[in-house]
């Protein structure tokens, strides 16, 4: 997969001051399955080093001050930040990661002043802003968000689960590679949103008889909008527990005990999600239980990046 990534994460020296500030999770982890398109608007507007930036809000209007000059600098940045924008929609992206705090490419952490010069809060950077705006399904993430365990297993499902669908749909999907892809998501999105899920479900029937070519598109968006709700302990419990029954009867008294117990154990935020969807894997190796064992829920990204080894990767 390719992801578009701000240049100083990648360790381009960029930054305002000539710097960088090259991440080890994007560099070292998540390089070993995607490949990174570059961006950085400011450094391409005002060169580098340069004066910094901020944020000046009138209240309805937010525009891009140089902090040496005092000049408006909104105009620059919009125009770079849509030659930027044209490049990712040319680049078939997967997700992109911005830079926190930065007046361009912060994710409601960009700091805003008011013209009298006093802190407004936070806001998106100018070009982060219009990303939302062209991009509203696409996998996006700041760095520093990326920090929490929860975020960072969430942003990282929703990395693969969107490049997975984005594959399905250059292998000439029919209606038989789409039931087969729907069920085995069942479960990883049943744990975003049961709601939603029940929703697509509806879609794949086809009780209207859409040709093929829409109601794949229906699908698509409706499967990208689910895949970017955040997960719980309660859905993720609920799943577990699903899950579970589909080889209770199979179950010694003691196997069963010991399922129910990692489940628990789990919802009172006791042991990682890790522990009771082994025990999961481990029973449906046993008894064979295909189903599960197709599921993408178990495995939803390489199990190297140990993202669900922490209780604090769900909340």
């Amino acid at each position: 997969m390719k992801l578009a990534v701000s240049a100083c994460l990648l360790g381009e020296k960029v930054r305002f001051d000539g710097g960088h500030k090259k991440d080890d999770f994007v560099t070292k982890q998540i390089s070993k399955y995607a490949s990174f398109v570059s961006f950085c608007p400011e450094a391409l507007a005002f060169g580098t080093p340069r004066p910094s930036l901020r944020i000046i809000s009138d209240g309805e209007n937010e525009k891009i001050i140089s902090n040496k000059t005092g000049d408006d600098l909104t105009a620059a940045m919009v125009d770079v930040s849509n030659a930027e924008i044209e490049k990712i929609k040319q680049s078939d992206l997967t997700g992109i990661i911005f830079k926190s705090r930065s007046p361009s490419c912060g994710m409601m952490s960009a700091k805003k002043y008011l013209e009298n010069g006093f802190n407004d809060g936070k806001t998106d950077g100018i070009f982060m802003k219009m990303c939302r705006e062209h991009f509203p399904l696409l996998p996006m993430e700041e760095e520093g968000r990326l920090q929490d365990a929860w975020l960072r297993e969430n942003f990282m499902m929703q990395l693969f689960a969107y490049d997975s669908i984005e594959k399905l749909k250059e292998n000439s999907c029919d209606m038989n590679s789409l039931v087969k892809f729907h069920t085995k998501n069942k479960f990883l999105l049943q744990a975003k949103n049961e709601k939603l899920y029940r929703e697509l479900g509806n879609i794949v029937a086809n009780h209207e008889t859409l040709p093929f070519s829409e109601l794949f598109e229906n699908y698509e968006q409706k499967f990208k909008l689910i895949i970017s709700k955040k997960s719980s302990f309660k859905k993720n419990r609920n799943v577990l527990e699903h899950m579970a029954g589909f080889f209770k009867k199979d179950l010694s008294k003691v196997e069963k005990e010991v399922v129910h117990e990692h489940i628990k154990e789990y919802a009172d935020k006791l042991v990682p999600i890790i522990v009771p969807l082994s025990t999961i894997k481990l029973f449906a190796q046993k008894y064979n239980t295909t189903y599960l064992l197709d599921q993408t829920f178990l495995e939803p990204y390489p199990k190297e990046l140990a993202l669900r080894s922490s209780i604090d990767s769900s909340k």
